[in-house]
């Protein structure tokens, strides 16, 4: 006995912006579950930037995408049918099958959650992926202290939001960037932050500078560009960068430019790293018991995008790089 499902394939590398004839909706039919496997029934997937980079046919520090094959990601779904001891029909887990309807997969693969009062789309952001990106970007690589002032770009999107959020809960100033006026005043009423800007209303630097009088003391950086170049301009001496992407340039042709200020970085003792969330799963137990209550408190709230429909996912993947989103991007299924 086989099951009907649909999965987006790959179809062409992207040049720049992807575009619909880049990717490819398919049906197929997958077999039952062998021992210790289940057959799940994806009910949310995401989209994430970094998917972007999996699109080229380039040695990163995860492997690209396949071409006329099915591609993966972070998934929520529901349990249909189990051959493995410890999942019963009807379980919800976490898993990385997603761009697809249904998956078989090995129940090693998996990660039982227990949503509660929570969407099970929670797992896909503030208590998954991006959550513990923002947790352990500021905390570990940043090494956030009290009393520090933090400037998040990108801050309206999944990952910037919480960690705006964060650094808010513990007590910090926190300013943020954001690409609409709408978006600046959701980071200040709704999230909180002490201060926001439009990226796009004029130049990042002088915006920045304007926000922060006091300067910074760490930069969580989700853009790259202008606004890393802007955050060393402002810096602090002894500041501490979390680099953790540069969605400014994933849809670039050649490299861009890196900042023009970089002899600051020497004169000012700053400390830039780079991270990838997969260092640092070691935490998860962490976000859940501190973030977990705060989430549930409404002491921290995520805001969602949701696409409706396996065939909508490029889509949204493509509205994620152009920053309509709010929120977490998800694609519901």
């Amino acid at each position: 006995m086989s099951t009907s499902s649909r999965e987006i394939q790959l179809a062409a590398r992207p040049h720049g912006e992807p575009k619909p004839s880049d990717f490819r909706l398919v049906a197929v039919e997958l077999p039952d579950p062998g021992d210790g496997e289940l057959l799940v029934r994806n009910t949310y997937m995401s989209v994430d930037p970094y998917m972007r980079g999996r699109m080229n046919d380039v040695k990163s520090y995860t492997p690209p995408f396949k071409l006329d094959e099915v591609m993966d990601g972070g998934a929520v779904g529901e349990v249909v049918l189990s051959n493995a001891e410890g999942f019963a029909v009807g379980d919800v887990v976490l898993h990385q099958l997603g761009w697809r309807e249904h998956a078989v997969q090995p129940a090693a693969h998996v990660r039982k959650v227990v949503a509660g009062d929570l969407p099970e789309s929670a797992f896909l952001g503030v208590l998954g992926m991006p959550g513990l990106t923002a947790y352990a970007g500021l905390l570990d690589v940043a090494g956030m202290q009290d009393g520090d002032i933090v400037f998040v770009s990108g801050a309206a999107g999944a990952v910037g939001s919480l960690a705006g959020q964060i650094a808010k809960l513990r007590g910090n100033t926190v300013i943020g960037s954001a690409g609409s006026d709408e978006k600046v005043r959701h980071l200040v009423d709704d999230l909180g932050f002490d201060e926001a800007f439009n990226y796009k209303a004029g130049p990042v630097g002088r915006q920045l500078a304007a926000a922060a009088p006091k300067g910074i003391d760490v930069y969580f950086d989700n853009v790259g560009g202008d606004h890393l170049e802007a955050a060393i301009g402002v810096a602090n001496r002894n500041g501490r960068f979390a680099l953790c992407g540069a969605i400014s340039g994933y849809n670039h042709t050649a490299p861009a430019p890196g900042p023009r200020n970089m002899m600051q970085i020497v004169g000012k003792r700053l400390t830039l790293r780079g991270f990838i969330v997969t260092d640092h799963f070691g935490r998860l137990a962490d976000l859940h018991a501190e973030i977990g209550p705060a989430v549930r408190a409404g002491q921290i709230a995520f805001r969602e995008t949701v696409a409706d429909g396996l065939p909508n996912a490029p889509q949204a993947f493509v509205d994620l790089l152009r920053g309509a989103n709010v929120g977490k991007m998800v694609v519901k299924l």
